[in-house]
């Protein structure tokens, strides 16, 4: 499923209430912390979209679909893994900033890197797409570390292990 982005700031809210929308009829509940991670990532990735390029975007979310007729044990989610990409019309690389405590912007990619399991970007045609994983373990919903030894971030030809 995909929405295409306008080249508007205001359209980060209509970004996050889509995504947030789609949630219905998927694996994931809409009062789930990986689902308010989901919308947060959808925020800042759909914002770096529409303020470095000042062109259009297209937000693409991969969830994965409840099962018919077994909703699973209340309280024990599945695993499962929510895919989120972002294409836009730049070839820049996306840079994550070193930023002080009073900029009021420049944390996104930080943010991404802290908040993904994993996450990454290709060059795609004469643009990119930049993209992130959520992973939701039954043993960590809400307070332990992630799935497996960590993510890697890959960006200019680079590959960082998360720890």
């Amino acid at each position: 499923m995909q929405l295409e982005v306008r080249p508007d700031p205001s359209e980060v809210g209509r970004a996050r209430r889509w995504a947030r929308s789609r949630l219905a009829g998927s694996a994931i509940r809409a009062d789930e912390s990986l689902a308010e991670t989901l919308v947060l990532l959808v925020s800042e990735l759909v914002t770096n979209a529409v303020v470095h390029t000042g062109r259009s975007a297209v937000l693409r979310l991969v969830l994965p679909e409840a099962a018919p007729g077994e909703p699973g044990e209340p309280g024990k989610p599945e695993e499962t893994t929510v895919r989120l990409e972002v294409d836009d019309a730049s070839d820049l690389a996306p840079v994550p900033r070193c930023v002080d405590d009073e900029a009021t912007g420049g944390r996104g990619l930080a943010l991404v890197d802290g908040l993904a399991d994993r996450w990454g970007w290709s060059r795609e045609g004469t643009g990119k797409r930049i993209w992130c994983e959520l992973d939701r373990c039954a043993e960590r919903e809400e307070t332990a570390p992630a799935c497996g030894s960590g993510g890697a971030v890959a960006y200019e030809g680079y590959a960082y292990e998360v720890v």
